[in-house]
């Protein structure tokens, strides 16, 4: 046997040595048993971000058992649910400043204590300090039939001022309301705007309908979109529907007619774009009934 074959099969057992060391001293990389999820849900003139770690229940009894009542829970697993406001807020009448908390919870049987809280670096509910709660308020806790298998955090009822943030697992939740004062901002930016060359009606005509409930400023502000969008050489069908709308609120149901039989023979020219024929239809039966 030759010195040169004699060293390549040293080096090729060398080769398989080193190739199946390293197979097995690699890592295993198993799945988060409590994975992370983080929500970003538009609402008011900003948004809210809420980031947490979702525990399965797996055949346990979670809340008032692993997790005890009367306890201050990280509500989640791992790291403790951090929410973002990226405006201010209130929360059943407390306010919460701009910026990132720690959500902590104390579940009962009956009502749960919310906590929002600046322990930011706290793991899980370690490092707890009540003299860091910005806001604590209680909220009922409701039973379902439908079982959830993994705690869930989700956003619900979205408004333009209000909203909720729900918490279920197993066979509860809890509903965290949540509020913006947007109105004011709102005005504020549209006195400068009605006062500028270039003011934007449609946006005031919705503002005082929907906001304020204010119908005469409403008209006054879509019939200035009309007349601006017709002036640009547009067929606002939009519009007409909007007006139609104001004017059933203010009980001129023969105007409001008239109004929408232009948003319907306009929207007709457009091929039923966004469904305005649909619209109009439901609105003019409504009208004919006196509703």
């Amino acid at each position: 046997m030759s010195l040169i074959y004699l060293r390549l099969k040293c080096l090729g057992l060398t080769i398989i040595f080193l190739v199946s060391h390293k197979g097995f001293s690699q890592e295993v990389d198993l799945p988060n048993p409590s994975p992370k999820q983080t929500i970003v849900q538009d609402f008011g003139l900003s948004s809210i971000e809420l980031t947490y770690s979702r525990p399965g229940a797996k055949g346990r009894k979670m809340i008032g058992h692993v997790e005890p009542n009367g306890s201050v829970w990280r509500t989640g697993a791992n790291a403790p649910t951090k929410i973002k406001f990226n405006s201010t807020v209130e929360i059943l009448g407390n306010t919460v400043e701009l910026g990132e908390y720690v959500l902590y919870t104390i579940p009962d049987t009956r009502t749960w204590t919310v906590i929002i809280n600046k322990g930011l670096e706290n793991w899980g509910s370690d490092g707890y300090d009540i003299k860091k709660d910005v806001c604590r308020v209680e909220v009922p806790i409701a039973n379902s039939s439908d079982y959830v298998e993994t705690f869930t955090c989700q956003f619900a009822n979205v408004k333009p001022e209000g909203i909720d943030l729900q918490l279920s697992w197993e066979n509860w939740q809890i509903t965290i309301p949540i509020t913006a004062d947007v109105k004011s901002t709102l005005r504020q930016q549209l006195d400068v705007n009605l006062s500028s060359t270039k003011p934007h009606y449609w946006h005031a005509a919705q503002f005082y309908y929907e906001y304020e409930a204010n119908y005469e400023k409403a008209l006054e502000m879509i019939n200035g979109a009309i007349r601006t969008g017709e002036a640009k050489g547009l067929k606002p069908y939009w519009y007409y529907h909007y007006k139609a709308r104001i004017l059933k609120e203010m009980g001129r149901n023969k105007e409001a007619m008239e109004a929408a039989n232009i948003s319907t023979n306009l929207a007709e020219e457009h091929g039923n774009r966004n469904n305005y024929l649909v619209l109009n239809k439901a609105l003019i039966e409504s009208l004919e009934k006196g509703g």
